[in-house]
């Protein structure tokens, strides 16, 4: 799934209309019905609703989610942040189509001093529910006058928020973490496909409580493929995830999804290899040998029955000594290996760094390099060289810093540009870690992660990623960069499962490997609906079926929400006279 800019969206939207697949007024329909069944399917406790509309497009959005939810049985309200006879387009054009009870009852306030009134402020202290439809993709920052004084309305108030294509005050095409002025929002329904705003911005907390971050859900509402082009050069990785969820074949044996080969670990270190190792196991590698120095070997082959183990010659200190890189030690060790995991806790020892080189030399097979081994290539970097074989990097910020010569707040600032010409200059694949990890192909383009959450920022986190990445190449070693995007996106996305069951403070590395299943059993696409770029379906339960804290936003659904939001478009036709006002009625508003 490709991420646009605010203009890119635009050129999908007219390119849409020019070719027929739809209308303008039919894409603003399919939208706001798409906003409507989002609140009904993960909001469904929630009756009364306010749908706080600007004057552009995306207040139209908020039209139509009003009366479709009006019809599906909630008690809405539509507070206007323009006077009604100011609306043009198609805007105007889904102000007269809601019903007379919506219509006669929508409250104005065009000024920021009637936020103030009464009549305002009861109905905002008695939402249990806000749409935010003020301002969405074409806006340019800061808000001003009412639609600010409004932000600062909701801040005051619990009530959860769902934002109509962006939170009012985002710009669209900023990669930002923050916006300072935007409206708060607990989820987020965007159109067609997300924008870079969505991908880089920490847009939504969620509603229950601060483990999990609320969703930010992408609906399909009528765009052709043909028509949504970018230039970004940016796609969302979890797209990645389709080549895991293929069943494998009834003569499915274990050489038939690789054989893992992770060297690592020293003295002090036996956990990083293990971990590794036990990850490549659980994400579905057919065999996995851990090759370790052999005082730690013990430790590391109790972490799993299923694994294999290499004792390695030690030099001082318990580190890998280079003397392993010898004939015939060393063809034993790597042959009929399929890739090889190398540098989880082999420490910095100039021992263990000259053996890391020499195994990086020596070697052909598709190669993931972590931690340890990416600190050997201080100063060498121009050594690592992806053009005759499959080479992953996994570098956090500061791994990064080391491999340039530079620092941290300079990769932080030019993450984008620094891992683009990093994974081209030197053919590689690198996954650059962090808040929206990037994983840089060698062809210039880049995948951007959105699962994961503060907990996985202790120790193990990345040997576990290594393992995952290690098995995929291992099981999908012809599918290279999608390989590599869904192992980045189901280790985020077990973390995410595992925070649900408790807190970020506890999570541990190894936490998220028992969640693994339920994150390879995850679709974030839906057929038809939406697909989930951060967060999950309030129903997503973990793969045994056992509930999940805090999935449920209310107990039950209301039975005045029971109705069933209809598809885009089925009941625009049966039911548009009845809704169209009579001549006049737009003054019916209430203008405070």
């Amino acid at each position: 799934m490709l991420i646009l800019t605010a203009d890119e969206m635009r050129t999908a939207d007219r390119l849409t209309v020019e070719r027929g697949a739809a209308s303008s007024l039919d894409l603003m329909e399919h939208a706001g019905a798409a906003v409507a069944g989002f609140v009904q399917r993960e909001f469904p406790g929630y009756r009364h609703i306010t749908v706080l509309c600007g004057g552009g497009n995306n207040g139209g959005d908020g039209f139509v989610a009003a009366r479709r939810l009006h019809e599906a049985g909630a008690m809405v309200q539509v507070l206007l942040l323009v006077q009604p006879q100011e609306l043009k387009g198609d805007a105007a054009v889904m102000f007269h189509r809601l019903p007379r009870v919506l219509l006669t009852g929508t409250v104005v306030a065009a000024q920021e001093s009637a936020l103030e009134l009464p009549a305002i402020s009861g109905l905002i202290e008695s939402t249990e529910l806000f749409l935010d439809a003020v301002v969405g993709t074409g806006f340019k920052p800061p808000l001003r006058g009412v639609a600010a004084a409004l932000g600062a309305k909701l801040d005051a108030h619990s009530a959860p928020v769902i934002a109509v294509d962006l939170p009012s005050g985002w710009d669209a095409d900023s990669r930002a973490a923050a916006s300072p002025g935007a409206y708060r929002a607990n989820a987020v329904v965007t159109f067609t496909a997300p924008k870079l705003a969505h991908l880089f911005g920490n847009l939504t907390s969620n509603h229950i409580g601060p483990t999990v971050a609320g969703p930010i859900v992408v609906a399909p509402i009528g765009s052709p493929d043909e028509a949504v082009k970018s230039d970004t050069g940016l796609h969302w990785c979890g797209s990645a995830a389709a080549i895991t969820r293929a069943p494998r074949p009834p003569d499915s044996n274990k050489g038939m999804y690789g054989h893992v080969l992770v060297i690592g670990g020293s003295v002090g270190k036996s956990g990083a290899p293990s971990m590794t190792s036990l990850a490549a196991l659980r994400a579905g590698a057919g065999l996995v040998t851990a090759a370790v120095p052999a005082s730690i070997l013990p430790l590391v082959a109790a972490t799993a029955l299923e694994l294999m183990t290499m004792p390695l010659g030690e030099a001082g200190h318990g580190v890998i000594a280079k003397s392993n890189l010898a004939e015939p030690r060393f063809s034993a060790m790597t042959k009929r290996k399929t890739v090889i995991a190398l540098g989880t806790g082999i420490s910095g020892d100039p021992e263990a760094v000259e053996f890391v080189h020499g195994v990086v030399m020596q070697t052909n097979q598709p190669l993931v390099l972590d931690a340890d081994g990416l600190n050997a290539f201080k100063g060498r970097a121009g050594e690592l060289d992806g053009s005759h074989r499959t080479l992953v990097l996994t570098p956090h910020p500061g791994e990064m810093a080391t491999l340039l010569g530079t620092t941290v707040k300079e990769v932080q600032a030019n993450r984008e540009d620094i891992a683009r010409e990093f994974a081209v200059t030197h053919h590689l694949t690198l996954v650059l870690k962090g808040w929206r990890t990037l994983v840089a192909h060698p062809d210039g383009r880049i995948a951007v992660n959105s699962t994961g959450n503060p907990g996985m920022a202790k120790a193990g986190s990345g040997d576990i990623l290594t393992g995952i990445i290690a098995a995929l190449l291992g099981q999908y070693h012809d599918r290279v960069a999608e390989a590599v995007e869904a192992a980045v996106y189901l280790h985020g996305l077990a973390a995410d499962f595992a925070v649900r069951e408790g807190d970020q403070h506890t999570l541990l590395a190894t936490d998220t490997l028992a969640h693994l299943r339920d994150a390879f059993g995850f679709r974030p696409q839906q057929k038809g609906l939406y697909t989930w770029i951060q967060g999950m379906p309030m129903n997503a339960a973990p793969a045994d079926g056992m509930s999940v804290q805090g999935v449920r936003t209310r107990e039950m659904a209301a039975p005045e929400m029971s109705k069933r939001i209809m598809e885009p478009g089925q009941q625009q036709a049966q039911q548009e006279a009845a809704q169209q006002p009579g001549p006049g009625q737009q003054q019916q508003a209430v203008a405070i």
